[in-house]
C-alpha cells in the first residue's frame, strides 16, 4: 500500500490547516473508520448486558410500523 507524500494546507502565516489526500488513502482512511464504529458498537452492546435477539427477528421488529 503505497502512499504519495501528503501535500498540506498552509495559511497565510505558514501554519498547516488542511491536508491533501489521494482518493485511495481518503478511502482507506474511510473504511478504517466504519470498522472502528462497528467494533465500538459491537464493544458497548456486549458491556450493556442486553440479550442478544436472532438477526431474522430483528429485522421483522425494524419493518414493523407499529
Amino acid at each position: 500500500m503505497a502512499h504519495s507524500p501528503a501535500k498540506f494546507v498552509i495559511d497565510e502565516n505558514g501554519n498547516r490547516t488542511g491536508v491533501l489526500l489521494d482518493m485511495e488513502t481518503y478511502r482507506q482512511m474511510l473504511d478504517a473508520q466504519e470498522e472502528l464504529d462497528d467494533i465500538r458498537a459491537y464493544d458497548e452492546a456486549k458491556a450493556s448486558g442486553a440479550d442478544a435477539i436472532p438477526l431474522k427477528q430483528a429485522l421483522t421488529e425494524l419493518d414493523d410500523p407499529r
